[in-house]
């Protein structure tokens, strides 16, 4: 019998990013997201650094070029600043499964930016796959009760913030495209968590958190949980997604990788208690099917 381990590298960091999302969840609902996410970048920071020097021999990327640097920082700064900043806010308002739901956009607003940015073409199944996807989730959004019969409306803040986030994370991606070449992805990781930590020193000091941020290393089950999120999040989800690239097409393994919105659904009953109906359930394997469209053919 053959080892998929390229497919099953895939399906590892599936998983990956449910804990992430499911830990970021309820530690951001303990401290705040703005503590969550300056704390768990500083662990990422950390755990890269360590696996960098065992890796290359070095704890910092000192080999990048000053033109990675600039587009690496940038991508940080909108990625990880940005797009997490919401993120992590909607998981606060709207819960972990909906917003992961959501963020299966992540792939359709890519593929768009890289059409106006970069003239990379589009076909009518990417068109019919950005539908889909957004099919799937107004099913989700726009259902009126839940599995109880009882009626449901999500917030408009936390559906925009997640909306947002995606956005985040969709152009941080494609501004990583410009800056890291074949350089090694997990010192242009490092980059982007470097740019991050110094994006929510500014926010955190904008907005006057720093005693929240302390107070949360104090916390024993929040600092965990983000160090659970921090291990399965930058450092072992983009270790797997790496092996996953180099064992398989990169057109399965975005497809594996993308039914986080249907595996976040079993651990969020069974620790948040949430109800789960048939539209939710069909919603999410509507948006996979729609972001599989992408590359799969």
């Amino acid at each position: 019998m053959e080892i998929r381990i390229g497919e099953l590298a895939a399906l590892g960091t599936a998983f990956c990013w449910t804990i992430t999302a499911i830990s970021f969840e309820t530690a951001s609902r303990k401290v705040g997201s703005v503590a969550v996410n300056i704390i768990r970048l500083v662990m990422a920071l950390a755990l890269l650094s360590f696996f960098s020097w065992l890796n290359r021999g070095m704890f910092f990327p000192t080999d990048a070029t000053a033109y990675m640097w600039y587009w690496l920082l940038l991508s940080g700064i909108v990625g990880f600043v940005i797009g997490d900043l919401f993120l992590f806010e909607a998981f606060t308002l709207i819960g972990s499964r909906l917003s992961m739901l959501i963020m299966t956009l992540v792939p359709p607003i890519t593929a768009t930016l890289g059409w106006f940015l970069m003239n990379e073409q589009m076909t009518w199944l990417n068109i019919l796959g950005m539908a889909m996807t957004i099919s799937g989730i107004a099913l989700v959004i726009f259902q009126k009760h839940n599995s109880k019969g009882e009626k449901i409306s999500y917030p408009v803040k936390g559906l925009l913030f997640a909306f947002l986030g995606a956005a985040g994370q969709a152009t941080g991606y494609v501004l990583s495209k410009y800056g890291m070449g074949d350089f090694d992805p997990f010192a242009a990781t490092q980059i982007r968590v470097m740019a991050g930590i110094f994006g929510f020193t500014i926010v955190v000091s904008f907005f006057k958190r720093w005693r929240a941020v302390f107070g949360a290393l104090k916390q024993r089950k929040p600092m965990l949980l983000m160090l659970l999120g921090a291990t399965f999040g930058p450092f072992i989800g983009v270790s797997l997604s790496l092996l996953a690239a180099q064992n398989t097409t990169t057109g399965i393994a975005s497809t594996i990788m993308a039914i986080t919105p249907i595996l976040i659904i079993p651990p969020t009953m069974i620790f948040f208690k949430q109800s789960v109906s048939w539209k939710e359930i069909v919603g999410a394997i509507i948006s996979v099917g729609g972001v599989s469209l992408f590359f799969i053919f």
